[in-house]
């Protein structure tokens, strides 16, 4: 028995030796061809096939050598299909061509043009049609209206045959709603309100402007955004342990709407505690840098403020000659009074170069546009302060979609190569509305401008307004860096006309004023002027004696120079909730000219602060002007008018100065006004998507001195003028509106009041 089971367990061995032995030789069948054909091909020719296979004549091959061939020839992209036949000492390599794309259509889109959607598809007519290509091209269309925030939509390939293998690409488009963001909510949050912080967000809640506000829509890319934009609020007002734990999108059953909720840790508010100056390098005399710090025990912690005087810092260092000094910032945190020590240590950096700056992707604008926003140039020391700051301001000019500054190793140790790619956008716009003021009533606007002017990074505008009784003609220039960084020049000419506006004559004004621009410390700017115009009044109805008078002078010619000098802290300053502006604005004419010697000052102050947690803010402006001649008179073309941006609460010219005697009314503006207003903003309490807020005031302002005799001359000698009154201030697609409502507490009686008023807001 044992025997037998011996014999066939040898018996079975051998057969699988046998059998796998017989597979194994088969599997290492080698081939050689002394010839090989291809079947099926029609625009593709034989010999691109064969090279497409990798396989020559006269050569052995294996089988997997086959496969690969089969691959190579699959993978070019050009067939349905591919077939490798051996036939004995010849190989056949059947193909089945792909057809050619004979047109791209769409159909079913409204809301994005054909232009728009062919610009993200990859196929074009005359080339090889390619599955694969038509879903890739499916997704980049979906993605389009996925931007638009129409997540619903939806896009169907169809494929028609035609004759000579050719097809037609519909891409069948159901564009669907728009998928809004109902509600966003904020969890976590105890100092500032939901309504403040919705504020902060790029992102905005559907309303009923919806039709109009695109930010109402979902993008994922936005709400990354959004998270940054919280981070750098709170981080702004000491909150250095904000975070953001989550954010959560939630689809409504329906499909058409996000619930969008931030859940937020604020933390608490930290303030500067010491702040010392310590250097590492023997040659450095701490004393000669203190001058650059700015930061002062008790003032509000944030980023900016750190980052500002480090930059300060290696200024200075640059100033006095010292290179490779690098500024490290040692915190220490002190929870039990919320304060944090900052000790700015100097020390030797690392002695890198800068090798070169290479600049890639710009096709307009000049290299030099882009190199001049680094203060580095090749060969000087590496830092990287300098090359984020450079990074910065190049993404500022807003001249590019993206821009990408990097540096690398140089071609040598010690060096770096600073690399910066761009990515171009347009600059140029065409702006026609229209417009309405109390003051002007409505207009027309024709507005052109371009931003990178023949890509020197300079602006070119033109404007045509032209209202119901003025016309103005603008026309401006700017090099942002003429001759120096520093240094921006600007020519504006005007020329206006009015038509019996607020007065029974008509004006022309022509004004050509060039001027430079500099700053003179973080906070302040200079701008110097110089200043030729000429001033006709003309074709007067009834007026009264002075303005004749002032008429019979006819044209009047003028050359003369003056300054700008600006400070302003607000939403720069080193308390984010708080700012002071003060612009004071002189000029000097009479040079050459008809006018005489005459000098002409204004000065403004406004300060704001924020209370409530940044929900209300309190303003008070005080403002003043001064026209004083020393030659020669001034006309009521020359002289001040306060309308209703500077007083509210009265007519164009409705106020000060006058000439009245009948049926003459005629308005001669003052030599010298006085303005006070305090003002107060406030929510309303309405859902922040309609865009409207509060506000309320209180207006002083007196007018006073022409400078001229005639019968019936009222006010002459200043009355004060007090108003109240409400604002409503309402963001539009087509703009900031302010709505005021006013009552005059004490006016004159021949002012001529407004009780309501419509018109752009602006900030002082």
């Amino acid at each position: 028995m044992g025997s037998i089971r011996h014999f066939l367990i040898l018996s079975t061995l051998s057969l699988c030796l046998f059998v796998t032995s017989g597979v194994h030789g088969a599997m290492a069948q080698d081939f050689s061809f002394s010839r090989i054909d291809v079947d099926g091909n029609k625009r593709i020719e034989t010999s691109t096939i064969i090279t497409y296979s990798g396989l020559v004549t006269d050569q052995v091959f294996g089988a997997d050598d086959l496969n690969r061939a089969y691959q190579n020839i699959l993978a070019s992209g050009l067939f349905e299909s591919v077939e490798v036949v051996p036939n004995g000492n010849r190989l056949v390599i059947k193909v089945n061509e792909f057809p050619t794309v004979n047109k791209i259509a769409f159909e079913g889109n409204r809301r994005i043009n054909d232009t728009t959607l062919r610009a993200v598809v990859g196929m074009q007519p005359r080339r090889v049609f390619n599955p694969d290509k038509v879903d890739t091209d499916r997704a980049a269309i979906a993605q389009v209206y996925a931007d638009q925030g129409r997540l619903a939509a939806r896009v169907t390939p169809k494929i028609i045959r035609r004759s000579d293998n050719r097809v037609d690409v519909i891409f069948e488009i159901f564009e669907g709603a728009v998928t809004e963001i109902e509600r966003i909510g904020i969890v976590g949050n105890k100092v500032f309100s939901d309504r403040r912080l919705r504020r902060v967000l790029d992102t905005k809640q559907a309303g009923f402007l919806r039709l109009f506000v695109r930010r109402d829509t979902f993008l994922t890319d936005r709400i990354e955004f959004d998270k940054r934009l919280l981070t750098d609020f709170y981080n702004a007002r000491g909150y250095i342990d904000f975070q953001i734990n989550d954010v959560n999108a939630e689809l409504t059953e329906e499909n058409n709407a996000y619930f969008v909720t931030f859940n937020v840790r604020e933390g608490q508010m930290f303030r500067f505690g010491d702040v010392t100056l310590t250097s590492e390098r023997s040659d450095i005399d701490v004393k000669d840098f203190k001058i650059a710090i700015s930061a002062e025990t008790g003032d509000v912690y944030s980023p900016t403020l750190m980052e500002k005087n480090l930059s300060r810092l290696e200024a200075r260092a640059t100033q006095l000659g010292l290179d490779f000094v690098r500024v490290t910032p040692r915190v220490t945190r002190n929870d039990a009074d919320l304060t944090l020590d900052v000790e700015f240590v100097l020390e030797q950096g690392e002695r890198v170069f800068v090798e070169r700056i290479d600049i890639t992707g710009n096709t307009t604008t000049l290299d030099r546009v882009i190199r001049r926003q680094f203060r580095i140039s090749e060969g000087d020391p590496f830092n990287p302060r300098l090359i984020r700051e450079a990074a910065e301001r190049i993404r500022v000019l807003d001249f590019f979609g993206n821009a990408g500054v990097n540096a690398r190793a140089g071609t040598q140790p010690g060096q770096i190569i600073v690399d910066v790619e761009v990515e171009e956008r347009p600059t140029g716009s065409l702006q026609l509305g229209a417009t309405y003021s109390g003051d002007n009533g409505f207009g027309v606007v024709i507005d052109y401008s371009e931003r990178n002017f023949l890509g020197r990074g300079q602006t070119l505008s033109f404007a045509i307004r032209s209202g119901i009784d003025n016309q103005s003609y603008e026309f401006n220039f700017t090099e942002p860096e003429f001759l120096n960084p520093e240094l921006g020049f600007n020519l504006g000419l005007s020329y206006g006309e009015t038509d019996n506006q607020g007065a029974a004559y008509d004006t022309r004004n022509l004004d050509i004023t060039p001027s430079l621009s500099f700053p003179l410390s973080e906070y302040s700017r200079l701008s110097v002027r110089g200043n030729v115009s000429a001033t006709e009044m003309l074709n007067p109805g009834t007026v009264g004696s002075i303005v004749e008078n002032e008429i019979t002078r006819g044209r009047l010619d003028n050359a003369g120079f003056g300054f700008t000098y600006r400070y302003d802290t607000r939403g720069v300053g080193l308390d984010p909730s708080s700012g002071i502006a003060v612009i004071y604005n002189q000029d000097f004419g009479g040079i050459a000219g008809d006018k005489g010697a005459f000098s002409k000052s204004t000065i403004r102050t406004i300060g704001e602060r924020a209370i409530m947690n940044d929900d209300v803010v309190l303003r008070g402006v005080l403002e003043a002007g001064l026209l004083h001649h020393t030659g020669g008179s001034s006309r009521v073309t020359d002289r001040f008018f306060l309308p209703a941006t500077v007083l509210r609460g009265f007519e164009f010219a409705g106020m000060g100065p006058r000439q009245r005697d009948g049926t003459i009314n005629d308005a001669l503006g003052g030599n010298k006004y006085t303005v006070a207003k305090f003002e107060v903003d406030f929510p309303l309490g309405l859902p922040e998507e309609y865009g409207m807020s509060g506000g309320a005031f209180y207006h002083a302002g007196n007018l006073w001195d022409t400078g001229a005799k005639g019968d019936e001359l009222l006010y002459d000698n200043g009355a004060w003028r007090h108003v109240v009154g409400a604002t409503l201030y309402w963001t539009t697609p087509i703009g900031p509106l302010r709505f005021d409502f006013t009552r005059a507490l004490k006016k004159e009686t021949q002012d001529e009041e407004r009780t309501f008023d419509m018109s752009i807001a602006t900030r002082f």
